[in-house]
């Protein structure tokens, strides 16, 4: 443990490195709407657009493990400072693509880098803090989040008010640089006394289930139809493929996604509050960018001050998640909170071409209000159960539970924001020749693009394509709001209640006597019992 002030600024300096992690999440999504421009951007499809954000996020979740396991064998410490020279150097790439395909691959190497970064983090915490002070620490890493969605979208907003595209991707190299140098000053190493071996077979299988169930899914928004035979084949691979790495790592001696982990209902409810929450507002995050700048007409900059709130109420409530929970619980405290995303999700339904924009404050207010209380609670809660020595794998669980829920998320609400969206403009396009109606169907953007060039007819195209989206964006966050309301059941059902009755460091240690299927604790981790 390190002791006295120096844990609080090794802490600050954990927090730069996540920081620019979520930063350049938050840059990007103000920036999907000039991306998919062909003068200014790269002319991307809205398809296009949702690999740009999920070859990052697959390529994330499926290596977060595996980094885990070579961070607690050859050094946490040695491991962030190599990811974030990674994250830096994918990030210059980006900056410089020269298409969406180049951007698609270059965003992947990101989140290379990034799955090196963010199991460390938190990592790095849990063996620099006693138990007693640990949710402290974590509920200010988590608030981090807050300040990098507030700053991310504004960042972006001014890049692209006054430089190109390009810029929202390399504001993270001097980011990065600077969290290289700040980890080689400040941050100890640390290890695990029994690393493990990497899974290389798992990694293998983890990756190629996601990307073909994610690929599948895009392509059913892509084709207008889930039952066609191009997007059937994929979703059924990608589940079959993943099904042989869920049973290969129940019979792993060393799985880069220890499955039996889940057996602890404290665990699993937690990693599945994170997993839904992310679910129902990647949809959210998605159209707002195309809301904001092509229905209401807002620039870059306007657009990230539009968004500003959602950090703002995450990042008040994410501070006092910890007393919340002493008070009543991680499970009230958690299901609550997914409570109000829904009612936020819910609220989105009053949105319409022409709503006053406080209306949308109060529903950003509202909506990061609830992402502030569920998060730290239930990183808290995983992190809570699994041991110390194994502080990777606890960190792996929360963020890819995060990163294979947004990826999902995108893809699924994506897709049916596109189909949603077409089918709602299709009596609109009859005025649009022949030869133009599929690439005006591609976007919003691409749908005003053509508009654009018709003259008057395109004013009535343009109209409608404003309409059509709010339409599509009705249907999407009432599938969200129903996903995020079924998780605040399930969690109020599933997770169990718990009180600390023990919490020791005997003389002599000795294994305590653990009920089946739990995780046995580490020598400063509590013992709970259910309620």
């Amino acid at each position: 443990m390190t002791s006295g002030r120096r844990k609080w600024i090794v802490l600050s300096v954990l927090i730069i490195s996540l920081i620019a992690i979520v930063l350049d999440n938050t840059v990007l999504n103000i920036a999907l709407k000039t991306l998919s421009e062909p003068k200014v951007g790269l002319g991307a499809s809205q398809s296009q657009l949702e690999w740009a954000i999920n070859s990052y996020t697959l390529v994330f979740a499926g290596l977060l493990f595996t980094f885990g396991v070579i961070g607690d064998r050859v050094g946490r410490k040695r491991m962030l400072m190599i990811g974030m020279a990674l994250f830096g150097l994918a990030s210059l790439a980006c900056s410089y693509a020269q298409s969406p395909s180049e951007l698609i691959f270059a965003r992947a190497a990101m989140g290379f880098g990034g799955a090196a970064v963010m199991p460390q983090t938190l990592s790095i915490i849990t063996n620099t803090f006693e138990p007693a002070e640990r949710p402290k620490a974590i509920g200010i890493w988590a608030s981090a989040v807050g300040v990098a969605i507030a700053i991310g979208p504004v960042t972006g907003g001014l890049l692209l008010d006054h430089f190109w595209w390009g810029s929202v991707f390399l504001i993270n190299v001097p980011l990065t640089a600077a969290g290289v140098v700040a980890i080689t000053l400040v941050v100890p190493e640390s290890k695990s006394p029994s690393p493990g071996r990497i899974d290389v077979v798992g990694v293998l299988l983890s990756i190629i289930g996601l990307v073909l169930l994610v690929y599948g899914i895009i392509r059913g928004g892509d084709a207008g139809s889930w039952l066609d035979g191009s997007v059937l084949g994929p979703v059924a691979a990608g589940i079959a493929v993943l099904v042989a790495f869920c049973v290969h790592e129940t019979r792993t001696e060393h799985p880069s996604l220890d499955v039996r982990l889940f057996r602890n209902p404290r665990l699993s409810a937690a990693a599945a509050a994170i997993a839904l929450n992310f679910f129902a507002m990647a949809g959210v995050y998605f159209f707002m960018s195309f809301y904001l700048q092509n229905v209401r007409g807002y620039s870059p900059l306007h657009a990230g001050l539009a968004t500003t709130p959602v950090a703002l109420g995450q990042l008040v409530a994410s501070t006092r998640s910890a007393g919340l929970v002493r008070r009543f619980g991680p499970k009230v405290v958690a299901s609550c909170g997914l409570v109000i995303v829904t009612a936020a999700l819910i609220g989105y339904h009053s949105l319409t071409t022409t709503t006053p924009i406080a209306t949308l404050v109060v529903i950003f207010l509202l909506q990061g209000a609830g992402m502030g209380i569920v998060m730290p609670t239930a990183t808290e809660s995983v992190m809570s159960v699994v041991p110390r020595e194994r502080g990777g794998a606890g960190s792996a669980i929360t963020n890819t539970s995060r990163q294979v829920a947004v990826a999902l998320g995108v893809a699924v609400l994506g897709s049916i924001l596109a189909r949603s969206y077409r089918s709602r403009l299709a009596p609109a396009l009859s005025a649009v020749p022949a030869a133009a109606r599929s690439v005006a169907t591609q976007s919003v953007a691409a749908t005003q693009a053509v508009a654009s060039r018709l003259g008057p007819a395109g004013r009535a195209l343009a109209v409608d394509s404003d309409h059509s989206f709010v339409a599509a964006m009705h249907v999407t966050t009432l599938v969200s709001g129903i996903i995020a309301a079924t998780g605040a059941v399930l969690i109020g059902i599933w997770m169990p209640g718990a009180r600390v009755v023990a919490r020791a460091r005997p003389a002599t240690p000795a294994t305590p006597v653990v009920p089946a299927g739990a995780v046995a604790p580490g020598p400063d981790r509590a013992i709970l019992v259910e309620d």
